[in-house]
């Protein structure tokens, strides 16, 4: 059902900004007053301070995933971005859950670590998505460019053949990871109730050293494969001005990975020692709890780099925004990603078998020689083996049943779509550009 106020968008923003003016007004002095009257120890003032930042965090990230709902005109571009965007507000919720109840940290930092690599997969998909609307021949592009070599440390390695090959391999890098975590994570907590974890520990007799070192290493590669594809790509993907977004991802899920190895190394040269626990337990939970304060504090200034980064302005187009119910299931509809999975899963297994199967550009056929997947190539239906034809049109990225919501090219992304899209705030699109785009030479 579209949206029954047509003016609702103008005063919305002064309306949210007044609501939060007024709560942050009353509840931060009646806060600090109760923690003063009440004489609390560190751990209350820790958790109280790290609050603060988290009721100022995630205001900060609501209203900028409600502005790319509200605007949400290019469906396969916004949606993994709302997905990254909320990366945030998990991280400091849990965070500050963690750090009140040390006890349950464990658990709680499940869901976090479990989404760090939803959002690198999601950042993948965000750029792959552009590239298909922008150029829907890519890997023949890439096959006539000159051949370039891996990058550091794997730089005397054979190189990735430009094309769909190297395509498929940076994507298949960076699942490796949304894999790889949840396993381990699973891991950690059998460990941990078998009493063999050891969080925070660096010692080879315990579980989470190992897990450390896994976690890690298949960390680095899919960020590898993250740089890879960057700067193969970098002349195409220029008008996403990537960088500023790319660092806002690495910086996140690598400053809460690194941060809790030098805590946990500050911990074995005994800086951090059990002459200092004050309210904790132990001293591995002063440790926990040290990486859960200053993630509270970090997500306050991710929030604000995510706010300029993410923006939704580039996506302003009134002419064509629907309904605002509409854009909200289709964020919780994630048929893209198990329809993605199943097929990369797929191609793997052809590879295995050495039977991989070619999607070439605009027919299929199978063939026996190489490792090929068509990445980008077909719409979520005929991945999902849907006919398109018995699915209506969904221009504006309407929501239409789980699995069924297409994700169009934006009448605005493939012709008119550059990079001063980006830095203005609204550019909208005359109806002459919304045409097939061809092959960019």
């Amino acid at each position: 059902m579209p949206c029954a106020c047509g003016n609702w968008r103008r005063w919305i923003r002064p309306l949210v900004v007044l609501v939060y003016a007024l709560l942050v007004a009353v509840a931060l002095p009646l806060g600090a007053w109760e923690l003063h009257r009440a004489e609390v120890g560190t751990h209350t003032k820790a958790w109280f301070i790290a609050g603060v930042f988290v009721f100022l965090t995630i205001p900060i990230s609501l209203w900028g995933i409600l502005q790319h709902l509200v605007h949400y005109t290019q469906p396969e571009l916004q949606k993994p971005i709302i997905r990254i965007l909320w990366m945030v507000p998990i991280y400091s919720l849990d965070s500050w859950i963690a750090l009140k109840y040390p006890t349950i940290a464990i658990y709680v930092d499940t869901c976090r670590e479990c989404y760090e690599a939803y959002v690198i997969y999601n950042f993948l998909m965000f750029l792959l998505n552009f590239l298909e609307t922008q150029y829907p021949s890519l890997p023949l592009i890439l096959e006539v460019q000159e051949q370039r070599s891996l990058l550091p440390p794997f730089c005397c390695c054979p190189p990735w053949a430009m094309g769909e090959v190297l395509l498929f391999r940076c994507k298949l890098g960076v699942l490796q990871y949304t894999a790889v975590r949840p396993v381990t994570t699973v891991i950690a907590l059998v460990c941990q109730l078998c009493g063999v974890y050891d969080e925070a520990n660096f010692s080879f007799r315990n579980a989470w050293t190992y897990l450390v070192i896994i976690n890690n290493a298949s960390q680095l590669f899919a960020m590898y494969c993250l740089l890879l594809f960057y700067r193969t790509l970098r002349e195409e993907l220029s008008p996403l001005r990537p960088v500023g977004k790319f660092l806002c991802v690495k910086m996140v899920v690598f400053a809460s990975f690194w941060q809790a190895v030098l805590i946990a190394f500050l911990v074995k040269v005994g800086v951090i020692s059990e002459k200092h626990t004050w309210e904790w337990e132990s001293v591995e939970a002063v440790a926990t709890g040290l990486q859960d304060f200053v993630i509270c504090i970090e997500m306050f200034l991710a929030a604000i780099a995510h706010h300029y980064s993410f923006s939704y302005r580039p996506y302003v187009r009134e002419d064509e925004e629907g309904s605002c119910f509409d854009s909200f299931l289709a964020m919780l509809d994630v048929s893209d990603i198990r329809a993605d999975i199943s097929e990369q899963v797929r191609n793997m297994g052809r590879t295995v078998l050495g039977r991989p199967r070619k999607l070439f550009f605009g027919s299929e056929a199978d063939i026996v020689q190489g490792e090929h997947t068509g990445l980008l190539s077909g719409s979520s239906h005929e991945r999902l083996g849907v006919d398109p034809l018995s699915v209506p049109a969904s221009p504006k990225g309407q929501y239409q049943g789980l699995g069924q919501t297409d994700t169009p090219r934006s009448c605005s992304a493939p012709a008119g779509f550059n990079s001063s899209s980006w830095k203005s705030d609204s550019c909208p699109v005359p109806t002459s550009i919304c045409q097939n785009t061809g092959v960019k030479s």
